[in-house]
């Protein structure tokens, strides 16, 4: 095999994977079919322990003194 018959057939895959997700990504964008109820459950299961994640950082000792830090010497400031 040649080695442009051997890229022009690759290239051409290529071209074909990516038309081919490009329409499936155009599909899922476009769909209105919504989502099941277990999509639903998922979700809102990872929307809840996100904002556990999220709220266990802000509220942590490290985040807290920072701001107090930032508070402390903006009001400490000399003007």
């Amino acid at each position: 095999m040649r080695i442009d018959t051997m890229t022009d057939r690759v290239l051409h895959r290529v071209d074909t994977v990516v038309m081919e997700l490009r329409s499936r990504l155009w599909r899922a964008v476009v769909a209105e079919e919504g989502m099941s109820t277990a999509e639903y459950a998922i979700g809102t299961i990872a929307a809840a322990a996100f904002g556990a994640v999220l709220y266990g950082v802000v509220t942590g000792d490290s985040i807290v003194n920072a701001l107090t830090k930032i508070i402390d010497r903006a009001l400490n400031t000399t003007v």
